[in-house]
């Protein structure tokens, strides 16, 4: 199985027994003064999902109940647990999809390799993919027992706030911003302070993708990065979505040492202390 497959393949797998398939929906509602608000997609996956799919909660049981941040990461033995229970063990393969352009699915993605699991897809495009294919939704909930998912973890592949900030003055250290141009510039933001990390190039989430919420061809998202795919590379967005999204495309593109930086501008900046950069690099 690829990293990435689409609905033909998908709908010829959905009956293989080792198969998990993983419904990660989020969606987003406008808040106060503006701001977007994440939104549990658990109501929309009741009202029609891929037959077969459960539903992975990453505001719920895939979040660190005690972290002030929004699906801030778990530890490993959590997730496992978690993952375990919707029926993902040692000996699955698992296809996961969103609503939302694969971004949400993508943050499961790389939490499953966090924790040493390989065999995970994203079914590309996601449910609207599945739409248009005139592929039929089903309101019956998985029916997959629970299994054991063991953790092995690789920390690596997870970056803080410490090694974000040391690798402002590292040129060994490739930061990558993935918001949008204008909040890269700071001309406006979602965040407590405008602006981007010092030393980050701006790749937007926005270019991994077609019109159609499909991933672009791989020679078509090459060109988006440096020709170094050994580098240590660290994604960010603002909590850590977005990122995952494009260390899904770095990875298979062939970069190496790619990690996410998960707690992203929710964290940093709402730290006074920790700097910020105004306008294009």
């Amino acid at each position: 199985m690829d990293t990435l497959v689409d609905v033909a393949w998908l709908s010829e797998h959905l009956d293989d027994p080792d198969l998990v398939v993983l419904d990660c929906s989020v969606y987003q509602q406008t808040g106060e003064h503006g701001r977007l608000l994440n939104v549990c997609g658990r109501a929309e996956y009741d009202e029609g999902h891929i037959a077969t799919a459960g539903f992975a909660d990453l505001l719920g049981d895939l979040a660190d109940p005690e972290s002030p941040l929004e699906a801030a990461l778990p530890t490993p033995e959590r997730f496992c647990a978690a993952m375990g229970a919707l029926g993902v063990g040692d000996d699955s393969s698992v296809v996961l999809y969103d609503g939302n352009m694969s971004v949400w699915a993508a943050r499961v993605w790389w939490m499953l390799r966090w924790v040493g699991f390989d065999r995970a897809a994203i079914l590309d495009g996601g449910l609207v993919a599945w739409l248009l294919a005139d592929r039929p939704l089903s309101i019956e909930p998985s029916t997959q027992p629970s299994r054991r998912l063991t953790p092995r973890p690789r920390p690596e592949l997870i970056a803080d706030r410490d090694e974000v900030l040391a690798a402002i003055e590292d040129d060994a250290v490739w930061l990558v911003d993935t918001m949008p141009p204008e909040h890269y510039r700071g001309e406006w933001t979602l965040y407590d302070r405008p602006g981007h990390i010092p030393g980050a190039t701006n790749v937007s989430v926005l270019e991994m993708f077609e019109d159609t919420g499909r991933y672009r061809p791989l020679d078509e998202l090459a060109s988006l990065f440096a020709d170094d795919r050994r580098r240590r590379t660290i994604t960010y967005c603002g909590g850590g979505i977005a990122a995952s999204a494009t260390a899904f495309a770095m990875t298979r593109l062939g970069f190496t040492d790619v990690a996410v930086y998960t707690a992203s501008l929710e964290e940093w900046a709402a730290d006074a202390r920790l700097p910020l950069v105004l306008g294009a690099p």
